[in-house]
């Protein structure tokens, strides 16, 4: 029997996406013609490979234990026909896309955008904020690089750590808390200013607070840093942000900052990607100059990453 090697790549997509709608988007075919490759795959295989559980399609037990199998394949088929090893940054036609926390963007993108146009002129970003919906997914390949401070738990996504910061408490010069020694209980008695994308009024500090016994006053939850601190900027508010990547927006608005009096974890700064990007000679680059410029926006100076995680 002849194999239709195409099948292959159609395989590895289906169970990626776990949907035939999703795999047809991401190798530019149709739905239809996605359901007529599956099923060219089913007769061959005499195996369902994805059946319908409720409004989803759960792979069959045959299929998942030739998952690995058939991605290694695809991979290795890519890299035999896509030998090239390096890039031609200077003719590097481009637009790459990034979905970052707001104070990365901020503290990173300028020098970014300026270290991949000296090299690869043609290069463009699409710098996107964190969605509280996932409306773009490195799964679907609509995203080339993420960067924040939450590890990405599916499996084909990879990642690695490559700084971290602490949190510091923001506030305005003329705020009382600016004065004197910083109390727990001073900090927990302030009107205090939550970021989150998700509009929550609460986070990890109000845990440390209540393992204390204490609580605070939250009056408002805002997007993004940019915004908290720009209430903090104009009222008696106080925001607790990361101390290295807010630093850019903490001068530019004025604003003075005070350790935390209590203890809070480091916060860590992950980049990550998709799986099928491994091999890309153009994100490997990408890769490299976003490492930089976020490290260097972390006062890292040194070339390896720290506590990486390649998964």
């Amino acid at each position: 029997m002849q194999l239709d090697l195409n099948l292959l790549t159609a395989l590895d997509a289906l169970l990626e996406e776990g949907s035939v709608t999703d795999a047809a988007a991401r190798l530019h075919v149709s739905a239809p013609a996605m359901s007529r490759t599956l099923g060219r795959i089913r007769r061959i295989t005499g195996d369902q490979i994805l059946v319908r559980t409720g409004r989803t399609m759960t792979p069959t037990p045959h299929a998942l234990a030739l998952r690995a199998t058939v991605h290694d394949l695809v991979q290795q088929a890519q890299r035999v026909l896509s030998p090239q090893a390096e890039v031609d940054l200077a003719a590097l036609k481009r637009t790459f896309i990034l979905k970052w926390h707001d104070a990365l963007s901020a503290a990173a993108g300028p020098a970014l955008l300026h270290s991949l146009r000296a090299e690869a002129p043609g290069v463009r970003l699409r710098i996107l904020a964190e969605a509280g919906t996932d409306t773009h997914d490195p799964r679907r390949g609509d995203v080339d690089l993420e960067a924040g401070s939450s590890e990405p738990s599916s499996p084909e996504i990879r990642h690695e750590t490559v700084s971290h910061d602490r949190l510091v408490l923001a506030l305005r010069p003329a705020h009382p808390l600016c004065r004197g020694p910083l109390t727990l209980q001073d900090y927990a008695a302030a009107d205090h200013v939550t970021v989150s994308r998700r509009g929550r009024l609460r986070d990890p500090i109000d845990d440390a607070l209540e393992a204390q016994g204490m609580s605070r006053q939250v009056v408002a939850a805002t997007p993004t840093n940019a915004t908290a601190l720009q209430f903090v900027r104009h009222h008696d508010l106080v925001a607790a942000v990361p101390e290295l990547i807010s630093r850019p927006l903490l001068e530019a608005f004025g604003l003075r900052t005070r350790p935390l009096p209590l203890t809070m974890p480091a916060v860590p700064i992950h980049l990550a990607w998709h799986q099928r990007y491994d091999n890309d000679p153009a994100h490997a680059w990408l890769r490299g100059q976003v490492r930089t410029a976020l490290r260097l926006a972390c006062g890292v100076t040194d070339e390896q990453p720290t506590g990486a995680a390649l998964l």
